[in-house]
């Protein structure tokens, strides 16, 4: 398997234990303010970690363009995540979960606009699966 699925089943993994975690964590705590405490122990854990990995770098000698996509998506994060949380504090996790992963059809189609990846047949047709279930979660029956 490629370095890189490794880590994306990393990421798989660790994002489907977040949002048990998460639910538990939000019982009587308002979902903003939930948020913004898990923001400030992710820097903590990962100042940590780069910083005894020896991947500290002066971050002034950045190119401003870094700077900007990593604040846009900065940005970004932090609203997936706000939105993440309320809807994770109105609704069940097993549903909330697999809408949030829309994004992978998102992903695709922005992909292909701003980047100019182009996804094969089949990956469409998984993009395409993907979003089918996401629909059967979503609507009611």
């Amino acid at each position: 398997m490629a370095n890189w699925a490794v880590w994306a089943l990393l990421s798989a993994f660790f994002a489907a234990l977040t949002a048990i975690l998460a639910k538990l964590g939000l019982r009587g705590v308002d979902s903003d303010y939930a948020t913004l405490i898990r923001t400030f122990l992710i820097f903590w854990a990962l100042l940590g970690f780069v910083v005894l990995t020896g991947k500290w770098s002066d971050p002034l000698s950045l190119p401003g363009s870094t700077w900007l996509f990593l604040g846009l998506s900065a940005l970004a994060t932090g609203a997936s995540w706000v939105a993440y949380f309320r809807a994770l504090q109105l609704g069940e996790a097993h549903r909330v979960a697999p809408v949030d992963k829309l994004s992978v059809v998102l992903v695709a189609l922005l992909a292909m606009l701003f980047l100019g990846e182009r996804p094969s047949l089949r990956e469409w047709m998984s993009i395409t699966l993907v979003t089918l279930g996401v629909l059967v979660l979503a609507l009611k029956r």
